[in-house]
């Protein structure tokens, strides 16, 4: 948040300059209020409140939702994300994969995405909780779709055998579809994705397609941080050489002034032209437009 009535006049103008292709309504206070107390009764949390989607209430309203597990405090530092930072994330909850369960089920929830801030702080980067939320939701919600969005499951230690073995923890339960976004093309990885890399993202989705290739894979690209069509074009070729299956582009929207500066606001027929590059590529699902988001419309 702007911290001076400089900063704050400096964030008024950067919002008021918002193309007018990215001003939409978040929904109608009954849908999001709805959700959020639900949410807020069991301390459980959804990256649809702690990154302010701007879809929330069309996905709240189509039975859609993405809960984040593991806490709302993120161990690593990406320059373009809402979701808090910090070297001390949250004690995990063991009560929460049933509370999210009993969420899904309240809501009637039919497709379910669960995500997670970067747990490097944990034995298992935050697998089993990936699984065990699965398990849960499950339990007591038999016909519920549930797609994941993991982090890159990277350790300092034995780092490739244990990203493996974490990947393997989630595929094991058979998710809808395994997401990992690689965000933005290579040469700008450095500087939007502190702490990732990109080729250790082609890689989780790989891993997933070896270990059981029936499990669509997906990915995604925020687009506005000074990358090129060409770069663009390049990512979408390295990600279909690893048989990733669906695809969703969406524009980079600076959360704060502390955040990554947008260099580009690319507009709804430059979306729609990438779409179709990406289509003619093979993806077989994609979504392409400025307010797309990882999981827009991820239940079609």
């Amino acid at each position: 948040m702007p911290s001076s009535s400089a900063d704050l006049a400096r964030w008024r103008a950067e919002v008021q300059t918002l193309p007018p292709w990215l001003r939409r309504s978040i929904g109608t206070a009954s849908e999001l209020s709805t959700v959020q107390q639900i949410v807020k009764q069991r301390q459980i949390h959804t990256i649809c409140e702690e990154g302010r989607c701007p879809n929330r209430g069309e996905c709240y309203s189509q039975q859609t939702a993405s809960f984040l597990l593991m806490g709302p405090i993120c161990t690593r530092s990406c320059g373009f994300c809402q979701v808090d930072k910090g070297h001390a994330p949250m004690p995990l909850d063991p009560q929460e994969a049933q509370k999210v369960a009993e969420a899904v089920k309240l809501l009637g929830l039919k497709y379910v995405v669960l995500t997670a801030v970067a747990r490097d702080d944990l034995d298992d980067g935050g697998a089993s909780g990936f699984a065990d939320t699965i398990a849960a939701i499950r339990a007591v919600n038999p016909t519920t779709q549930v797609e994941v969005l993991t982090p890159d499951f990277w350790s300092g230690k034995d780092a490739q055998q244990q990203q493996k073995n974490r990947i393997a923890t989630v595929v094991a339960v058979k998710p809808a579809c395994y997401n990992h976004n690689i965000e933005t093309v290579a040469r700008l990885q450095d500087r939007v994705r502190r702490g990732a890399k990109y080729q250790r993202s082609l890689d989780v989705l790989a891993h997933v397609k070896a270990i059981d290739p029936t499990i669509p894979t997906k990915s995604g690209l925020m687009l506005g941080h000074g990358e090129t069509e060409a770069e663009i074009i390049q990512t979408l070729q390295d990600l279909r050489s690893i048989d990733c299956d669906r695809l969703t582009m969406g524009q980079y929207m600076r959360p704060s002034l502390e955040h990554l500066p947008v260099v580009k606001y690319w507009t709804p027929d430059e979306f729609t032209h990438l779409g179709e590059i990406a289509q003619e590529l093979g993806f077989k699902h994609v979504r392409s437009a400025p307010l797309v988001r990882s999981s827009y419309h991820a239940g079609e």
